[in-house]
């Protein structure tokens, strides 16, 4: 007996060749169909057991399409494949009789399970016969290496739970991400999900911004504004880069994590919210503790559940993963032909050390398809600041040992004078490069932007 034709609805060209090709690898008949409308007719045609759906269709949404096969073939078992990453969405096509989902990116393995579970009619049956199951990646996350599926295993553990989230890693790993996504598997999902930059904003504005105001309690209050934390009642209040709120405002933090209430500038009474608190920073918090510019009794009240977002550079072929979806999207976006790496820029991308990490390679691959076309991306296509990384000698397996610093050329030198001298120094062994001085001298690039603007400023 023949195997059953399987249906796959995809409107990425190089998508479906890579399903299709997956799938009939695996010994499965498979059709095809590139948009709504000529997905609809070939399930009439074929009456598939198993379709395998793309929610995002160029003429119409993949919800409506999968009500419509299920009511045409009830007992066909649809598996929804979405490239947002959105648990809603996804959570509503499970609702409306959706067998499964897979966001996109996926392993091979996990879409073969996926497949396998579909036409056993249970999942259970398809588990037997397969290895464990890796975790899938929330959210819009990419990626199937070691540290990340450490990292997925924490987002679903503690999204189902009430305790403070504390998101450490570089900047560019994907902190916010990671906590949108603890808000999305939660049961606030619904609920407003509100980030807030701690670093972005000055230091006299931070309480308002955090806490609101009420009209004419400041020059500038020209009316009540509600603050991140009342816009979050309910929901989620994101506190990115954490380390760098006043110390002022720190200990009113606190009061407001033991009390749940706050008081908006210039208010008489205090309010109730519900607001669950994520917070993330690209600094080490203990470190800044020792250093007493972050009070402890708030580090210890934050740091509760801590999830760190590993670097770009320690998480193996993910590095390939990403740089592949981020060049089918923004070829898309952007109308380009674009359709694969060259394997020399897939050996590159393997080796950089990506300072900036996975906004770095986001950045460097917007730039390759905004000012070139495919089919595939070559050396040549690269920007060319990568370009001197790439010829940047690898390092000596045995490096001498670092020079000893003087002292004599600092005495008597201000503490001012002696960090600008630091970080200049640093900056210049390090090829004038901001973000490797900044992990060296572990602070953020952030930070040392603001300092060399100063100082350029005072001339």
């Amino acid at each position: 007996m023949s195997a059953p034709t399987l249906l796959l609805v995809e409107d990425t060209p190089s998508l479906q060749l890579v399903y299709q090709s997956v799938l009939r690898s695996a010994g499965h008949a498979v059709r095809c169909a590139g948009d709504a409308a000529s997905g609809l007719a070939a399930f009439k045609a074929i009456l598939p057991p198993v379709v395998l759906l793309d929610l995002m269709l160029p003429d119409r949404d993949g919800l409506d399409l999968m009500r419509d096969f299920l009511t045409l073939r009830p007992e066909t078992r649809v598996i929804v494949i979405t490239a947002n990453g959105s648990i809603n969405k996804a959570v509503a096509a499970m609702r409306a009789g959706a067998h499964e989902f897979l966001v996109k990116p996926f392993d091979e393995q996990r879409f073969l399970a996926a497949v396998d579970n579909a036409l056993s009619g249970t999942a259970s049956a398809g588990a037997a016969a397969e290895p464990p199951r890796q975790p899938q990646a929330p959210g819009d996350f990419i990626g199937a290496s070691e540290p990340m599926r450490q990292v997925y295993a924490k987002i679903r553990s503690v999204s189902r739970s009430m305790a403070t989230v504390f998101i450490t890693g570089e900047s560019g790993t994907g902190k916010e991400l990671c906590a949108q996504a603890v808000h999305d598997l939660s049961s606030r999902a619904d609920a407003p999900f509100v980030p807030l930059n701690c670093g972005a904003i000055p230091s006299e504005l931070l309480e308002s911004e955090v806490f609101g105001h009420v009209k004419g309690s400041f020059t500038g209050a020209l009316s009540d504004k509600p603050g991140a934390a009342a816009a979050a009642d309910g929901g989620t209040l994101f506190l990115d880069e954490i380390c760098e709120l006043d110390p002022n405002l720190q200990t009113k933090l606190l009061r407001f994590l033991q009390t749940s209430t706050i008081q908006p500038v210039g208010a008489t009474r205090p309010r109730k919210v519900n607001v669950r608190i994520v917070c993330a920073t690209n600094r080490d918090p203990l470190q800044e503790v020792r250093r007493g510019r972050f009070r402890e009794d708030l580090y210890y009240r934050l740091h509760v559940v801590p999830i760190h977002m590993p670097p770009l550079r320690e998480r193996g072929e993910d590095v390939v993963t990403i740089a592949e979806a981020a060049l089918a999207r923004f070829a898309r976006e952007e109308g380009r032909r674009f359709q694969a790496l060259d394997p020399e820029v897939k050996a590159i991308f393997r080796r950089l050390d990506w300072p900036g990490n996975v906004r770095q390679l986001l950045n460097v691959i917007r730039h390759v398809v905004v000012l070139n076309d495919g089919p595939a991306v070559t050396r040549a296509m690269l920007p060319i600041e990568l370009h001197h990384q790439i010829e940047e000698p690898l390092p000596s397996t045995d490096p001498a040992p670092p020079p000893r610093v003087p002292l004599e050329g600092l005495v008597g030198r201000t503490l001012a004078e002696i960090e600008r001298l630091v970080i200049e120094e640093t900056i210049a062994r390090h090829g004038g490069s901001v973000p490797k001085a900044a992990r060296v001298l572990d602070v953020s690039p952030s930070t040392l932007y603001r300092k060399i603007e100063a100082w350029q400023a005072r001339g």
